[in-house]
């Protein structure tokens, strides 16, 4: 029997200099407007709010101790005014979104993924499990805890941030666990063309591999954005290009024109039904897997400092016993 979910790839820029809340506003609105057109699950780009370090890129960390430390005032704590904002766009309008934040959590920040179900409930907050070359200065390290498929009301979701996606066993950790939508996320306006290229080949591969479908979300910068970070006309050129907003089935075949410049939505029907087809033919974790040659271990324990005996932990949140 068929299902058909409809989703929504957003490509989108953040607000730069308020006080973090105006992405989130944007966010909601672009919520609101994918479901004016049917869709039940949106994928919003990396770290988007209140938006990606783009400064760690262009900039030696020694320089950029003041745009680190705003960053830190303007950052999502979870739950709070964000996830509150966001939660209530998806509850009122039955979508499942899939969010990229920076997390504080007290001294450190992380690269967060946050999956909210059609109620608005938190499904998941998960944290990259290595930030990638220059983002090492800005971010913590995630741990296996979030390496997980959650049932939402649009089918099973998995997620993974940028390079994660050249982790395999990550990518297969999720395989494992049967993820029928993969939602993968990137910062965009980065690098050029030649990120773009890596970004399609790497969704498309995720999605033949593991037989599913996948919704990338890339941000985007505009010009303006760009000389306003930059600051200098000669490291502009890192931060253009490399976008690639696209929908991917579980056949490999892109869904809809991919969006590379400028904002917008790519949106497709996804039938569910292609995931069985492809499946019959190729399965990563069942008739095609060799168990008893090659599995993989994974470790599921959150990363703490200090366990406490006999008492409970003072700092432990809802959305972590949730996560955990």
């Amino acid at each position: 029997m068929s299902r058909i979910v409809r989703a929504a790839a957003i490509q989108i820029s953040p607000v730069l200099g308020d006080d973090g809340l105006g992405t989130a506003r944007k966010v909601c609105q672009a919520i609101r407007e994918a479901a004016e057109k049917g869709v039940k699950l949106a994928v919003f780009p990396e770290t988007f709010v209140p938006y990606y370090p783009y400064f760690s890129f262009i900039q030696p960390a020694f320089r950029f101790g003041g745009e680190h430390l705003e960053l830190y005032e303007r950052a999502v704590v979870i739950p709070g005014p964000v996830t509150d904002m966001v939660a209530e766009a998806a509850r009122q309008t039955g979508m499942v979104v899939v969010l990229g934040v920076n997390e504080r959590d007290f001294g450190t920040l992380y690269n967060t993924q946050i999956i909210f179900d059609a109620t608005g409930e938190i499904l998941l907050k998960r944290r990259k499990i290595t930030p990638t070359y220059h983002e090492r200065m800005v971010w913590g390290q995630g741990d296996g805890s979030g390496l997980k498929v959650v049932e939402s009301a649009a089918g099973r979701i998995g997620a993974l941030a940028c390079w994660e996606h050249y982790n395999p066993l990550a990518r297969y950790a999720l395989m494992t666990q049967h993820e029928e939508i993969h939602c993968a996320q990137f910062p965009g306006s980065l690098v050029g063309q030649i990120f773009a290229d890596q970004m399609e080949v790497t969704i498309r591969h995720h999605a033949l591999e593991s037989g599913c479908f996948v919704v990338n979300a890339t941000g985007w910068l505009t010009e303006e954005q760009i000389k306003e970070i930059a600051r200098d006309p000669a490291l502009e050129g890192p931060l253009r290009g490399g976008c690639f907003t696209a929908i991917v089935s579980p056949e490999g075949k892109l869904l809809g024109t991919p969006l590379t410049e400028g904002e917008g939505m790519v949106i497709a029907d996804l039938d569910l039904a292609l995931i069985t087809k492809r499946k019959r033919m190729m399965d990563s974790v069942g008739h095609y897997a060799r168990p008893e040659l090659l599995s993989l271990l994974q470790d599921r324990r959150p990363a703490r400092t200090v366990y406490y005996v006999g008492e409970a932990d003072p700092f432990s949140t809802s959305t972590d016993e949730v996560a955990s």
